[in-house]
This record gives structure tokens, sequence and C-alpha cells, in this order.
């Protein structure tokens, strides 16, 4: 192994910052942020990146590092998380990956092998038009009578990857499940879930949504668009972004503009949730309620990381025996 780094996933507004920032504090730690919005600069309010607070405690790196215009491919995240990853093990320091975007960490964790396959702006287009015309579902339908397994892992309508996976299998002549296969771990982890009772989490979002807006995030939107960034962007496509539209062509009110972006927000948790625990065997999870800011547990079991072996019963809380039935309830 190339070095250790600890990860640190978990659905939206649960904590993740507030827990990596403070074990940057303590065990000499730099933050990896493998957050596909937090990525975009002039997405800042909508995106609840670092504060400038959080940023002067510990040193985030992939941060502010594209254009609105400019969407990064999923291999050019992986090599930076790379070079930032390779650059911090070099000063003596411990990596700290933090993320949302589930398919960001997996592919950096893991080591995917990703398809080198260029864009085909022809066939893009053209799948786009499909999707246009016949909707996501049917396009989805097409990828999933090539690529079943890519298709299980990919919303329908998450338009602009379904276009990527069928792009792949078309140009590549592979399913895009099968060359995205692992090359291999390249560093030895420690995996970190953050989670909080669904209805503590909910109440945390509303919380974050009341004051984006009152930092003036339709402000926020407003000049993104007036400044050319459509909000077909895929970088505005982003909760918190794409439900202004309504409001911009004058078939909504506000009022129903935030009420959008909450329902949207929980569908985001939901999905986030589902998605991280299919790494549930390799993921040590903390309720925070229960441990809080990187409390003992947590930093028992990064301490016992970086000197040696982690046992599995040291501090860790296993969700499934804590919060059973959660992805029941109502968002």
């Amino acid at each position: 192994m190339a070095g250790k780094l600890v990860a640190i996933v978990g659905p939206t507004a649960v904590g993740k910052t507030a827990v990596a920032v403070r074990l940057a504090e303590l065990f000499g730690g730099e933050i990896v942020s493998l957050d596909s919005r937090q990525m975009v600069r002039r997405l800042d309010i909508g995106t609840a990146k670092p504060t400038a607070e959080e940023r002067s405690r510990a040193v985030h790196h992939l941060v502010d590092i594209f254009e609105p215009d400019a969407p990064p491919s999923l291999d050019a995240v992986q090599r930076l998380a790379y070079d930032a990853i390779d650059a911090i093990l070099a000063r003596g320091r411990l990596p700290i990956v933090v993320g949302g975007t589930g398919q960001y960490v997996r592919a950096v964790l893991d080591g995917w092998s990703i398809p080198q396959v260029p864009a085909d702006p022809v066939l893009r287009a053209e799948l786009a038009a499909f999707a246009q015309a016949r909707g996501p579902v049917a396009l989805h339908e097409r990828l999933a009578a090539v690529d079943p397994v890519a298709a299980a892992r990919i919303d329908a309508r998450n338009v602009r990857r379904v276009i990527r996976a069928i792009e792949v299998f078309e140009r590549a002549g592979v399913p895009m499940s099968t060359a995205q296969a692992r090359a291999g771990a390249p560093y030895s982890d420690l995996r970190i879930g953050l989670t909080r009772p669904r209805e503590d989490l909910y109440a945390r979002v509303d919380a974050r949504i009341d004051a984006m807006l009152a930092a003036g995030l339709e402000g926020e939107v407003r000049a993104l668009v007036a400044a050319g960034y459509g909000l077909d962007l895929p970088a505005m496509s982003g909760v918190g972004y794409r439900e202004w539209r309504g409001t911009f062509e004058g078939e909504v009110d506000r009022a129903e503009v935030v009420r959008r972006i909450r329902h949207d927000t929980r569908r985001l948790v939901r999905m986030q949730d589902a998605w991280f625990r299919r790494d549930d065997p390799r993921i040590r999870w903390f309720d925070l309620t229960d441990d809080p800011d990187a409390g003992l547990g947590i930093r028992a079991v990064v301490a016992q990381f970086i000197s040696g072996a982690v046992p599995r019963e040291v501090g860790l809380t296993p969700r499934q025996k804590q919060h059973d039935g959660h992805d029941n309830q109502p968002g």
C-alpha cells in the first residue's frame, strides 16, 4: 500500500465537514473533498462549502477547481484526488477524504480502472434528443438492455450519467460496468460513516436551507444565470439550483421553490444513504447524536488505524441495528 487515509462518508447535512476538520486538527491531517458540487467555482451558498473558519483550521483540497460550464470527468477527479493524496502523504500528514458523492469516493478508494472513452458530441446529442422526446425512463431502458449492472446503479432521472454509460458501451464495445472494473485499492483506508436519526437529519436539512436562503441563495442563482451559466448546465442541476427555474420563468412562486428544495434535499439524503449502505461491511458507522464532534469513539478508531489494526468492536455503531426501518419513512 502507498499509504493510509481516512474517509468520512454519509448523507448531506449529517456533519461530515465538522468531523473531518476536527480529525485533521487532532491527527495532523488535510482534507480532500470529493463533493461534486463543492468542486465548482461560483456555486458557494447552495453547496454548503467549508466556511472560511473551517478552511483556516484545516487545509482543503479539490474545492473551487472547475468552472460551472466545465464539468470534470470521473477520471479527471480521480487523478486530481490521487495527486492531492500523494502530496499529503509525502508531507507526512494524514489524508482525510470527505465525500457525499458516492461515485467519486468509490472510484478513488477502490482504484477504479475508468474507461478512457472520449466524448462523442453527435451521439450525446442524439441520446439527449431521445430522452427529451421519449422521456428519461425510456433512455434508461436502453441502458438496461446493454448494461443492466450500470442501469441498476444510475437513477433514470440522471440523464447525463445514463448518456455517458450508453456512450461508453457504444464506443468501447463493452458495458461501462465491465470497463469500470477495480484496478485495486491504491491506499489502506479506514472508512467512517456518519449517521443520525432520520428526523434529526431532516431538521438539520431544513435549518441549512433556511440559512442558505437568508445568505442569499436566490441572488446567487440569479447572478449565475445572468453571467451566462444556464440552469441546463450539469453543474446547475444540483439541489438548490435547478428548482429556481420555475420561478424565473414565472410558473411558480418562491414558496413553491423552497418547498421543492426541501423535498429534493430529503430525497438526496435517502439516495446518498442508500449508496453508502452498499459499502456497509467496509464502513464503520457512528451515530453523531451519540458521538458528536468526532467524539471518543471516532477518535479511538482513527488512532488505532494510524498505529495499527482497528478492531471492529471498538467504538463501532452498526447502523442496521440502531436505525432499522429509516428508509421507510416518508419524505
